[in-house]
């Protein structure tokens, strides 16, 4: 199949540089609506023929990816971005090769487009059922993760639907190194290029216009900090699944296993400090403070976490800074961890109503009770028992890549693959049937 329009690079970077915004924007957004249409009636054998092919653009162009990445490296380095922001930029052959991997995997879900549930026979004689829909042009918002471009790409493909892609500025060449890539391999499949779209100027302003383009986006999936939410949130004309910050929690009850509450409450924090769904407030049960609390405060002091505490904390754990209520609501994304010491379940689940951001919360426990009272009462887009925080991926669910992990409650909730992707019309199958 031909390309669509003309050429999205050339396209994009002469109108940023003569500052149309308006214009580049609503260019993407007609190829993105046209793309949309033709992926809408694309068979799967030819969807899972692109993500495949898509995986081995990119796995052929390692050295090119890491070179465009190392651009960006070298950029946030003299910015002066964190070690955390740098560690969520970087792209090294491991994580290449978990991108091409994830397309590969997404390959093989089954595909959700098409599939007619709860079809019924009606008094009248009607066959009344749903059938599952792609969603259309999906616009995607998202700050450092370049890993970002390929997991969207790729889910969004196989649901059937176009995506506009508006990455940080932070990862500019990192994402188009990866969009070429990915246009490539869905040109190999015979389908529209233009399904992935990136946007590739680094005015802000392009934002302001793709949350605003209701004629030619569905959707706005927002991944970031507090700043980009707020901000969409108050400009955007089009329905968003907004992916929030991640004030992740671990509580150590007083029922807890020894052994499993400290291997859950390390490797919640120091798995991989970057990640939205690392745990940042360590909640520990009163009886067993003295018992935990020295054994994971050296821990973590070994591996470089900053601790913060309250007054009983820092009573057990000498010489860490107390935390202050700002910390209670704090996503670090960094090696710092905020400890409270607190009375009971009751009191922890009190604590997580009241700071949480509804991402991911976790209880350690051997008290079956207490563990359901958790899963039943804490308000959060994933609630666990006696596993990490960690666990809170689109991969490890089954789901393949992910989207993002909304903390809405409409719509999608948690991490969204395939099936959140996508909405349900009803259908209706007649033999000449008329209303009576």
């Amino acid at each position: 199949m031909k390309r669509m329009g003309c050429d999205m690079k050339t396209v994009s970077r002469k109108e940023a540089s003569g500052g149309d915004i308006h214009r580049l924007m609503q260019e993407i957004g007609k190829r993105a609506r046209a793309a949309a249409r033709v992926l809408a009636r694309a068979e799967t054998a030819a969807k899972d023929a692109a993500l495949v092919a898509m995986a081995g653009e990119i796995e052929r162009g390692m050295d090119a990816l890491i070179a465009a990445n190392k651009k960006d490296l070298d950029a946030g380095t003299a910015q002066g971005l964190d070690a955390a922001l740098l560690d969520r930029l970087e792209l090294n052959p491991a994580r290449i090769q978990a991108m091409a991997e994830g397309l590969r995997q997404i390959a093989q879900l089954p595909d959700p487009v098409g599939e007619i549930t709860d079809l019924n026979y009606r008094p009248s004689g009607i066959q009344v059922g749903r059938m599952r829909v792609p969603l259309g042009v999906i616009g995607i918002i998202y700050e450092s993760r370049p890993n970002v471009t390929a997991d969207a790409a790729g889910l969004c493909l196989k649901s059937g639907n176009a995506v506009i892609l508006r990455g940080g500025s932070e990862a500019i060449h990192s994402n188009r190194a990866i969009a070429a890539r990915i246009q490539a391999g869905i040109a190999q499949a015979g389908l529209p290029p233009d399904a992935v779209q990136v946007v590739e100027t680094t005015d802000r302003a392009a934002v302001g216009e793709l949350v605003t383009m209701k004629e030619y986006v569905d959707v706005i999936v927002p991944r970031g900090g507090k700043g980009l939410i707020e901000r969409l949130s108050h400009e955007a004309t089009i329905p968003m699944i907004k992916h929030l910050h991640g004030v992740c929690h671990v509580y150590l009850d007083d029922k807890a296993d020894f052994d499993k509450a400290v291997r859950v409450a390390f490797n919640a924090k120091c798995q991989r400090y970057g990640t939205c769904n690392t745990m940042e407030t360590l909640l520990v049960h009163r009886a067993v403070a003295e018992k935990f609390l020295p054994v994971l405060g050296r821990m973590y002091r070994e591996q470089g976490v900053a601790l913060r505490g309250c007054e009983a904390t820092r009573k057990i754990l000498s010489g860490i800074e107390a935390a202050t209520e700002e910390d209670w609501y704090t996503e670090y994304l960094a090696p710092i961890l905020s400890i409270r010491v607190v009375e009971n379940v009751d009191a922890a689940m009190e604590h997580i109503a009241r700071y949480g951001s509804q991402h991911t919360d976790s209880i350690v426990t051997e008290d079956l009770t207490r563990a359901r009272r958790f899963l039943r009462e804490v308000d959060s887009s994933s609630v666990m028992v006696n596993a990490s925080t960690r666990f809170a991926d689109g991969f490890e669910y089954g789901l393949g890549a992910e989207i993002g992990i909304s903390t809405d409650k409409l719509h999608a909730r948690g991490p969204v693959g395939l099936e959140g992707l996508t909405s349900v019309k009803f259908i209706v199958l007649g033999d000449g049937h008329v209303r009576k």
